[in-house]
Protein backbone atom coordinates (compact mmCIF):
# COMPACT_ATOMS: atom_id res chain seq x y z
CA UNK A 1 0.00 0.00 0.00
CA UNK A 2 1.15 3.38 -0.85
CA UNK A 3 2.37 5.57 2.40
CA UNK A 4 -0.01 8.41 0.94
CA UNK A 5 -2.80 6.35 1.11
CA UNK A 6 -2.15 4.62 3.96
CA UNK A 7 -2.22 7.82 5.64
CA UNK A 8 -5.25 9.09 3.97
CA UNK A 9 -7.01 6.28 5.48
CA UNK A 10 -5.89 6.85 8.58
CA UNK A 11 -6.80 10.67 8.77
CA UNK A 12 -10.06 10.23 7.76
CA UNK A 13 -10.50 7.60 10.60
CA UNK A 14 -10.91 4.46 9.23
CA UNK A 15 -7.07 2.80 10.05
CA UNK A 16 -5.88 4.17 13.47
CA UNK A 17 -3.29 2.26 14.23
CA UNK A 18 -2.22 1.92 18.05
CA UNK A 19 1.32 2.28 18.95
CA UNK A 20 2.95 -1.43 19.85
CA UNK A 21 5.07 -2.18 22.14
CA UNK A 22 7.80 -4.11 21.70
CA UNK A 23 8.74 -6.76 24.72
CA UNK A 24 11.69 -8.76 23.66
CA UNK A 25 15.31 -7.45 23.95
CA UNK A 26 17.48 -7.49 21.10
CA UNK A 27 21.34 -8.08 21.41
CA UNK A 28 23.22 -4.62 20.56
CA UNK A 29 24.08 -4.32 16.75
CA UNK A 30 27.68 -5.06 15.80
CA UNK A 31 30.20 -2.37 14.75
CA UNK A 32 30.23 -3.42 10.91
CA UNK A 33 28.28 -5.36 8.63
CA UNK A 34 28.36 -6.02 4.96
CA UNK A 35 25.09 -7.64 4.37
CA UNK A 36 23.96 -8.51 0.52
CA UNK A 37 19.69 -7.63 0.83
CA UNK A 38 18.00 -10.01 -0.72
CA UNK A 39 15.88 -7.51 -2.61
CA UNK A 40 16.56 -6.06 -5.80
CA UNK A 41 20.38 -4.74 -5.43
CA UNK A 42 20.49 -0.95 -4.59
CA UNK A 43 22.15 1.48 -6.63
CA UNK A 44 23.52 2.55 -3.92
CA UNK A 45 27.24 1.41 -2.43
CA UNK A 46 27.26 -0.68 0.52
CA UNK A 47 29.08 0.59 3.36
CA UNK A 48 32.03 0.12 4.92
CA UNK A 49 30.70 -0.17 8.55
CA UNK A 50 27.28 0.11 10.16
CA UNK A 51 25.68 1.17 12.84
CA UNK A 52 21.75 0.72 13.78
CA UNK A 53 19.94 1.40 16.77
CA UNK A 54 16.53 -0.57 18.36
CA UNK A 55 15.39 1.76 21.69
CA UNK A 56 12.02 -0.20 21.52
CA UNK A 57 13.61 -2.92 21.79
CA UNK A 58 16.09 -2.52 24.29
CA UNK A 59 14.73 -3.63 28.15
CA UNK A 60 15.99 -0.71 29.66
CA UNK A 61 14.88 1.88 27.70
CA UNK A 62 11.42 0.71 26.01
CA UNK A 63 11.57 3.27 23.54
CA UNK A 64 13.44 6.47 22.90
CA UNK A 65 11.88 9.63 24.67
CA UNK A 66 8.07 10.44 26.10
CA UNK A 67 5.81 12.60 24.10
CA UNK A 68 2.53 13.85 24.33
CA UNK A 69 -0.27 11.47 24.42
CA UNK A 70 -4.05 12.24 23.58
CA UNK A 71 -5.35 12.93 27.14
CA UNK A 72 -2.02 13.45 28.76
CA UNK A 73 -1.65 16.40 30.17
CA UNK A 74 1.33 18.53 31.50
CA UNK A 75 0.07 18.59 34.93
CA UNK A 76 0.82 14.92 34.93
CA UNK A 77 4.74 15.32 34.43
CA UNK A 78 4.16 17.44 36.88
CA UNK A 79 2.80 15.20 39.17
CA UNK A 80 5.20 12.22 38.08
CA UNK A 81 7.96 14.23 39.48
CA UNK A 82 6.88 14.98 43.06
CA UNK A 83 8.51 13.15 45.99
CA UNK A 84 6.42 10.18 47.24
CA UNK A 85 6.48 10.59 51.64
CA UNK A 86 9.88 11.77 50.96
CA UNK A 87 11.26 8.93 50.20
CA UNK A 88 11.00 7.83 46.76
CA UNK A 89 11.74 10.77 44.09
CA UNK A 90 11.28 10.82 40.40
CA UNK A 91 13.34 12.43 37.50
CA UNK A 92 14.28 11.66 34.00
CA UNK A 93 12.95 13.95 30.94
CA UNK A 94 9.31 12.14 31.18
CA UNK A 95 8.80 14.59 34.31
CA UNK A 96 9.78 17.77 32.22
CA UNK A 97 6.80 20.11 31.69
CA UNK A 98 9.18 22.21 29.08
CA UNK A 99 11.68 20.34 27.86
CA UNK A 100 10.96 16.49 27.42
CA UNK A 101 12.51 14.73 25.57
CA UNK A 102 15.53 16.35 25.74
CA UNK A 103 19.16 15.92 27.74
CA UNK A 104 18.34 19.34 29.09
CA UNK A 105 15.04 18.09 30.50
CA UNK A 106 16.82 15.07 31.63
CA UNK A 107 19.58 17.13 33.29
CA UNK A 108 17.34 19.67 34.99
CA UNK A 109 15.10 17.23 36.38
CA UNK A 110 17.88 15.47 37.89
CA UNK A 111 19.01 18.49 39.62
CA UNK A 112 15.43 19.08 40.74
CA UNK A 113 15.09 15.98 42.17
CA UNK A 114 18.47 16.55 43.94
CA UNK A 115 17.29 19.82 45.51
CA UNK A 116 13.86 18.13 46.56
CA UNK A 117 16.29 15.38 48.36
CA UNK A 118 18.03 18.12 50.24
CA UNK A 119 14.95 19.81 51.66
CA UNK A 120 14.01 16.38 52.87
CA UNK A 121 17.00 14.75 54.10
CA UNK A 122 19.27 15.10 56.94
CA UNK A 123 23.38 15.56 56.18
CA UNK A 124 24.72 12.49 55.27
CA UNK A 125 22.24 10.63 54.19
CA UNK A 126 22.59 7.48 52.05
CA UNK A 127 20.78 7.91 49.30
CA UNK A 128 20.11 5.38 46.40
CA UNK A 129 19.76 7.10 42.47
CA UNK A 130 18.44 3.88 40.29
CA UNK A 131 20.04 5.12 36.60
CA UNK A 132 22.86 6.21 35.40
CA UNK A 133 21.88 8.62 32.67
CA UNK A 134 21.93 12.46 32.18
CA UNK A 135 18.94 12.73 35.18
CA UNK A 136 20.55 10.19 37.58
CA UNK A 137 24.33 11.44 37.09
CA UNK A 138 23.26 14.64 37.72
CA UNK A 139 21.31 14.23 40.51
CA UNK A 140 24.34 12.07 41.91
CA UNK A 141 26.70 14.78 41.27
CA UNK A 142 24.72 17.56 43.16
CA UNK A 143 24.51 15.35 46.48
CA UNK A 144 27.90 13.80 46.37
CA UNK A 145 29.12 17.38 46.39
CA UNK A 146 26.56 18.34 49.09
CA UNK A 147 28.16 15.63 51.42
CA UNK A 148 25.47 13.06 50.94
CA UNK A 149 26.90 9.09 50.57
CA UNK A 150 25.21 8.27 47.07
CA UNK A 151 25.11 4.89 45.09
CA UNK A 152 24.10 4.66 41.83
CA UNK A 153 22.48 2.04 40.15
CA UNK A 154 22.35 1.11 37.15
CA UNK A 155 21.53 -1.86 35.02
CA UNK A 156 23.47 -1.13 31.90
CA UNK A 157 27.07 -1.88 32.24
CA UNK A 158 27.92 1.21 31.27
CA UNK A 159 27.04 4.78 32.29
CA UNK A 160 24.51 7.24 29.87
CA UNK A 161 21.46 5.60 29.37
CA UNK A 162 19.88 6.87 25.84
CA UNK A 163 23.20 8.96 25.35
CA UNK A 164 25.20 6.53 24.08
CA UNK A 165 28.56 7.21 22.47
CA UNK A 166 30.87 5.07 20.61
CA UNK A 167 34.28 5.79 20.00
CA UNK A 168 35.41 2.79 17.14
CA UNK A 169 38.76 2.57 15.75
CA UNK A 170 36.69 2.05 12.70
CA UNK A 171 34.73 5.24 12.75
CA UNK A 172 36.68 8.35 12.23
CA UNK A 173 34.39 10.34 15.45
CA UNK A 174 32.75 8.97 18.23
CA UNK A 175 29.07 7.70 16.90
CA UNK A 176 26.01 9.39 19.01
CA UNK A 177 23.31 6.21 18.76
CA UNK A 178 21.32 7.72 21.16
CA UNK A 179 20.78 11.71 21.69
CA UNK A 180 22.74 13.66 19.81
CA UNK A 181 21.04 17.00 19.59
CA UNK A 182 21.53 20.10 22.04
CA UNK A 183 17.77 22.04 21.29
CA UNK A 184 16.96 25.55 21.53
CA UNK A 185 20.39 26.70 23.16
CA UNK A 186 18.78 29.89 23.63
CA UNK A 187 17.02 28.45 26.61
CA UNK A 188 19.88 26.18 27.85
CA UNK A 189 23.78 26.38 28.82
CA UNK A 190 24.27 22.24 28.06
CA UNK A 191 26.18 23.67 24.83
CA UNK A 192 28.14 25.78 26.66
CA UNK A 193 28.82 22.89 28.89
CA UNK A 194 30.22 20.74 26.36
CA UNK A 195 32.14 23.09 24.97
CA UNK A 196 33.79 23.87 28.13
CA UNK A 197 34.96 20.08 28.45
CA UNK A 198 36.46 20.53 24.57
CA UNK A 199 33.30 18.58 23.15
CA UNK A 200 32.80 19.97 19.74
CA UNK A 201 29.33 20.79 18.58
CA UNK A 202 27.21 22.62 15.58
CA UNK A 203 25.07 24.73 14.04
CA UNK A 204 22.23 22.81 12.50
CA UNK A 205 19.72 23.43 10.37
CA UNK A 206 16.29 22.12 10.64
CA UNK A 207 15.65 23.25 6.75
CA UNK A 208 16.32 20.00 4.35
CA UNK A 209 16.65 19.39 1.06
CA UNK A 210 14.08 17.72 0.05
CA UNK A 211 14.29 15.25 -3.38
CA UNK A 212 11.42 13.08 -5.37
CA UNK A 213 11.65 9.49 -5.35
CA UNK A 214 13.39 10.39 -8.56
CA UNK A 215 15.68 12.47 -7.30
CA UNK A 216 14.47 15.72 -8.18
CA UNK A 217 15.13 18.58 -5.70
CA UNK A 218 12.05 20.30 -4.82
CA UNK A 219 11.18 23.59 -2.71
CA UNK A 220 8.95 22.03 0.57
CA UNK A 221 5.15 24.56 0.27
CA UNK A 222 3.68 25.29 3.09
CA UNK A 223 0.86 22.70 2.34
CA UNK A 224 0.88 20.34 5.30
CA UNK A 225 2.20 22.78 7.42
CA UNK A 226 -1.09 24.59 7.31
CA UNK A 227 -2.72 22.01 7.31
CA UNK A 228 -1.27 21.13 10.25
CA UNK A 229 -1.81 24.28 11.76
CA UNK A 230 -5.43 24.27 10.77
CA UNK A 231 -5.97 21.08 12.16
CA UNK A 232 -4.67 22.38 15.63
CA UNK A 233 -6.59 25.58 15.59
CA UNK A 234 -9.50 23.44 15.13
CA UNK A 235 -8.42 21.40 17.82
CA UNK A 236 -7.87 24.25 20.30
CA UNK A 237 -11.57 25.05 20.12
CA UNK A 238 -13.03 21.42 21.00
CA UNK A 239 -14.34 20.35 24.77
CA UNK A 240 -11.94 17.70 24.87
CA UNK A 241 -8.24 16.32 23.67
CA UNK A 242 -8.10 14.39 20.47
CA UNK A 243 -5.42 12.83 18.37
CA UNK A 244 -3.90 14.75 15.18
CA UNK A 245 -5.01 12.53 13.25
CA UNK A 246 -8.50 12.85 14.26
CA UNK A 247 -8.06 16.86 13.96
CA UNK A 248 -7.07 16.45 10.42
CA UNK A 249 -10.07 14.58 9.46
CA UNK A 250 -12.70 16.28 11.53
CA UNK A 251 -11.40 19.85 10.48
CA UNK A 252 -11.79 19.24 7.03
CA UNK A 253 -7.57 20.05 6.99
CA UNK A 254 -6.99 16.54 5.37
CA UNK A 255 -9.15 16.84 2.15
CA UNK A 256 -6.75 17.56 0.01
CA UNK A 257 -6.10 17.21 -3.68
CA UNK A 258 -4.64 13.98 -4.83
CA UNK A 259 -4.07 15.33 -8.31
CA UNK A 260 -0.04 15.49 -9.03
CA UNK A 261 1.28 19.12 -10.14
CA UNK A 262 4.23 19.98 -12.45
CA UNK A 263 6.46 18.09 -9.83
CA UNK A 264 4.49 14.87 -9.59
CA UNK A 265 3.22 15.74 -6.59
CA UNK A 266 -0.03 16.32 -4.59
CA UNK A 267 -0.96 18.79 -2.03
CA UNK A 268 -2.02 15.24 0.25
CA UNK A 269 2.04 14.30 -0.31
CA UNK A 270 2.92 17.46 1.19
CA UNK A 271 0.60 16.76 4.21
CA UNK A 272 2.21 12.88 4.45
CA UNK A 273 5.39 14.81 4.43
CA UNK A 274 4.66 17.21 6.82
CA UNK A 275 3.91 14.09 9.48
CA UNK A 276 6.51 11.33 8.60
CA UNK A 277 9.26 14.15 8.14
CA UNK A 278 8.55 16.78 10.98
CA UNK A 279 5.25 14.93 13.66
CA UNK A 280 6.20 11.42 13.57
CA UNK A 281 10.17 12.32 14.51
CA UNK A 282 9.07 14.61 17.07
CA UNK A 283 7.18 12.59 18.90
CA UNK A 284 8.39 9.05 17.78
CA UNK A 285 5.09 8.03 17.27
CA UNK A 286 1.97 8.03 14.86
CA UNK A 287 -0.13 11.52 14.77
CA UNK A 288 -3.21 9.00 15.87
CA UNK A 289 -0.96 8.71 19.08
CA UNK A 290 -0.14 12.30 19.58
CA UNK A 291 -2.29 14.90 21.36
CA UNK A 292 -3.44 18.08 19.26
CA UNK A 293 -3.70 20.08 22.71
CA UNK A 294 0.14 19.39 23.05
CA UNK A 295 1.48 18.76 19.96
CA UNK A 296 5.19 19.94 19.94
CA UNK A 297 4.41 21.54 16.40
CA UNK A 298 3.33 24.47 18.30
CA UNK A 299 5.45 24.49 20.88
CA UNK A 300 7.81 27.45 20.58
CA UNK A 301 4.57 29.48 19.31
CA UNK A 302 4.46 32.95 21.95
CA UNK A 303 7.33 31.11 24.17
CA UNK A 304 8.18 34.99 23.93
CA UNK A 305 11.98 34.20 24.25
CA UNK A 306 14.58 33.40 21.14
CA UNK A 307 14.88 29.78 22.00
CA UNK A 308 18.22 29.67 19.87
CA UNK A 309 19.44 27.13 17.05
CA UNK A 310 19.67 23.68 17.80
CA UNK A 311 23.52 22.55 17.60
CA UNK A 312 24.88 18.69 16.68
CA UNK A 313 27.27 17.12 18.92
CA UNK A 314 30.06 16.26 17.50
CA UNK A 315 32.80 15.43 19.73
CA UNK A 316 31.55 13.13 22.13
CA UNK A 317 28.21 13.30 24.58
CA UNK A 318 29.75 10.92 26.94
CA UNK A 319 31.78 13.60 27.97
CA UNK A 320 29.48 15.26 29.84
CA UNK A 321 28.54 11.67 31.76
CA UNK A 322 32.18 11.18 32.72
CA UNK A 323 32.68 14.12 34.09
CA UNK A 324 29.14 13.97 35.90
CA UNK A 325 30.29 10.52 37.44
CA UNK A 326 33.89 11.11 38.61
CA UNK A 327 34.18 10.12 42.16
CA UNK A 328 30.58 8.71 42.45
CA UNK A 329 30.00 5.05 43.53
CA UNK A 330 28.30 3.32 40.64
CA UNK A 331 26.70 -0.01 40.65
CA UNK A 332 26.61 -1.14 37.23
CA UNK A 333 24.74 -4.17 35.63
CA UNK A 334 22.15 -4.48 38.49
CA UNK A 335 18.58 -4.41 37.95
CA UNK A 336 16.39 -3.07 40.51
CA UNK A 337 13.05 -5.24 41.09
CA UNK A 338 11.46 -3.45 44.27
CA UNK A 339 11.69 -1.05 45.90
CA UNK A 340 10.35 -1.05 49.34
CA UNK A 341 9.77 2.36 51.27
CA UNK A 342 8.49 3.91 54.11
CA UNK A 343 8.82 6.10 57.14
CA UNK A 344 12.37 4.36 58.04
CA UNK A 345 13.44 4.86 54.73
CA UNK A 346 13.96 2.66 51.43
CA UNK A 347 15.33 -0.88 50.61
CA UNK A 348 15.91 -1.86 47.25
CA UNK A 349 16.04 -5.73 45.41
CA UNK A 350 18.37 -6.62 42.76
CA UNK A 351 18.01 -8.70 40.24
CA UNK A 352 20.25 -10.77 41.54
CA UNK A 353 18.42 -11.29 44.89
CA UNK A 354 20.89 -9.15 46.75
CA UNK A 355 19.26 -6.05 49.25
CA UNK A 356 20.30 -2.23 49.52
CA UNK A 357 19.09 -0.03 51.95
CA UNK A 358 19.30 3.61 51.72
CA UNK A 359 17.33 6.45 53.55
CA UNK A 360 16.13 8.03 50.10
CA UNK A 361 15.73 6.51 46.58
CA UNK A 362 15.61 8.74 43.27
CA UNK A 363 14.36 6.73 40.38
CA UNK A 364 15.18 7.69 37.27
CA UNK A 365 14.35 4.77 34.42
CA UNK A 366 12.96 5.94 31.85
CA UNK A 367 8.74 6.14 31.02
CA UNK A 368 9.21 3.19 29.02
CA UNK A 369 10.65 1.06 31.83
CA UNK A 370 7.84 2.23 34.52
CA UNK A 371 4.99 1.40 31.99
CA UNK A 372 6.38 -2.15 31.65
CA UNK A 373 6.20 -2.64 35.46
CA UNK A 374 9.08 -4.32 35.82
CA UNK A 375 10.05 -2.48 38.85
CA UNK A 376 7.94 -3.42 41.72
CA UNK A 377 6.93 -0.28 44.24
CA UNK A 378 5.39 -1.01 48.14
CA UNK A 379 3.50 0.49 48.97
CA UNK A 380 2.42 0.87 45.02
CA UNK A 381 2.75 4.44 44.06
CA UNK A 382 0.13 7.44 44.15
CA UNK A 383 -2.40 7.14 41.73
CA UNK A 384 -1.18 10.53 40.70
CA UNK A 385 1.77 8.68 39.71
CA UNK A 386 0.49 6.28 38.50
CA UNK A 387 -2.34 7.56 36.24
CA UNK A 388 0.92 9.76 34.62
CA UNK A 389 2.62 6.94 34.07
CA UNK A 390 0.03 5.05 31.85
CA UNK A 391 -1.30 8.47 30.24
CA UNK A 392 2.08 9.81 29.24
CA UNK A 393 3.20 8.38 25.26
CA UNK A 394 6.41 6.77 24.83
CA UNK A 395 7.82 7.31 21.19
CA UNK A 396 10.65 5.83 19.25
CA UNK A 397 13.25 7.14 16.89
CA UNK A 398 15.73 4.84 15.90
CA UNK A 399 19.26 5.85 13.86
CA UNK A 400 21.16 3.63 11.29
CA UNK A 401 25.12 5.21 10.71
CA UNK A 402 26.88 4.01 7.79
CA UNK A 403 30.27 5.17 6.59
CA UNK A 404 31.05 4.92 3.13
CA UNK A 405 34.26 5.31 1.41
CA UNK A 406 33.59 8.34 -0.34
CA UNK A 407 30.88 9.71 -1.30
CA UNK A 408 28.41 8.53 -3.60
CA UNK A 409 26.20 11.37 -3.60
CA UNK A 410 26.74 15.16 -5.38
CA UNK A 411 24.60 17.61 -2.94
CA UNK A 412 26.42 19.34 0.33
CA UNK A 413 23.14 19.83 2.07
CA UNK A 414 23.75 18.54 5.79
CA UNK A 415 19.89 18.04 5.72
CA UNK A 416 17.76 15.66 3.68
CA UNK A 417 14.14 14.11 2.80
CA UNK A 418 12.31 12.47 0.72
CA UNK A 419 8.55 13.20 -0.74
CA UNK A 420 6.46 11.00 -2.74
CA UNK A 421 7.73 8.02 -1.91
CA UNK A 422 7.12 4.86 0.15
CA UNK A 423 10.68 4.76 1.56
CA UNK A 424 11.75 3.84 5.28
CA UNK A 425 13.92 6.21 5.93
CA UNK A 426 12.61 9.89 5.15
CA UNK A 427 15.39 11.52 7.14
CA UNK A 428 19.50 11.25 6.31
CA UNK A 429 21.96 13.69 7.88
CA UNK A 430 25.26 14.18 5.57
CA UNK A 431 27.78 14.94 7.98
CA UNK A 432 30.67 15.77 5.54
CA UNK A 433 30.23 18.97 5.39
CA UNK A 434 30.00 18.80 9.16
CA UNK A 435 33.16 16.48 9.77
CA UNK A 436 34.50 15.95 6.20
CA UNK A 437 33.61 12.39 6.25
CA UNK A 438 31.77 9.82 4.02
CA UNK A 439 29.41 8.83 6.87
CA UNK A 440 25.77 9.57 6.90
CA UNK A 441 22.84 9.18 9.49
CA UNK A 442 19.29 7.87 8.61
CA UNK A 443 16.32 8.40 11.36
CA UNK A 444 13.40 5.97 11.04
CA UNK A 445 10.48 6.83 13.58
CA UNK A 446 7.20 5.72 14.70
CA UNK A 447 5.77 2.43 13.51
CA UNK A 448 8.40 1.89 10.80
CA UNK A 449 10.93 2.25 13.54
CA UNK A 450 9.01 -0.52 15.35
CA UNK A 451 8.47 -2.74 12.51
CA UNK A 452 12.21 -2.19 11.67
CA UNK A 453 13.20 -2.94 14.44
CA UNK A 454 12.32 -7.07 14.59
CA UNK A 455 14.74 -7.44 11.20
CA UNK A 456 17.98 -8.54 11.18
CA UNK A 457 20.82 -6.07 10.05
CA UNK A 458 20.61 -7.26 6.10
CA UNK A 459 16.97 -6.15 5.78
CA UNK A 460 17.79 -2.88 8.07
CA UNK A 461 20.75 -2.23 5.43
CA UNK A 462 18.37 -3.14 2.34
CA UNK A 463 15.92 -0.36 3.43
CA UNK A 464 18.31 2.24 4.09
CA UNK A 465 20.08 1.69 0.92
CA UNK A 466 16.94 1.61 -0.97
CA UNK A 467 15.81 4.91 0.62
CA UNK A 468 19.33 6.59 -0.35
CA UNK A 469 18.12 6.13 -3.88
CA UNK A 470 17.29 9.73 -4.74
CA UNK A 471 20.39 10.68 -3.21
CA UNK A 472 22.74 8.58 -5.72
CA UNK A 473 24.62 10.03 -8.19
CA UNK A 474 26.11 8.17 -10.85
CA UNK A 475 29.68 10.41 -10.97
CA UNK A 476 32.99 8.55 -10.75
CA UNK A 477 33.52 7.64 -6.89
CA UNK A 478 29.69 6.29 -7.32
CA UNK A 479 29.94 2.26 -7.42
CA UNK A 480 26.86 0.55 -7.74
CA UNK A 481 26.45 -2.39 -4.81
CA UNK A 482 27.23 -6.18 -6.40
CA UNK A 483 24.74 -8.36 -6.70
Amino acid sequence: MKRRTFLLGSVSGLSLVALTACVAPTPRPTASVSPTPTATPSLVPKPAAMRRTSWSADPFARGSFSFPAVGATPEQRAALGQPVDDRVFFAGEATSSDAFGTVQGARDSGQRAARDVVRAASPGERIAVIGAGIAGLSAARDLEDAGYDVVVVEARDRIGGRIDTVTDKDWPFPVELGAAFVRRTGRTSLDEDLTDRGVATAPFSNVPEARTAAGVVVEVPGTGAEAVATALAWAAEQPADVSIAQALADSGASKLSTTDADTGLSDADWLDYQITVVLDPEAGAPVAEQSSWYSEAGADAGAGADPGEDRIVLGGFATLLTDLSEGIDVLASSVVTRIAYSDSGASLRLGNGESLSAARVIVTVPLGVLKTKVMEFDPPLPFAHRGAIAALGVGTLDKVWLQFDEPFWDTDAPLWSTVGGDDDFRIWINMVPLTGEPVLVGLVAAETALRLAEVDDDEFLAAALSSLEPFYSAGPTATPAPE
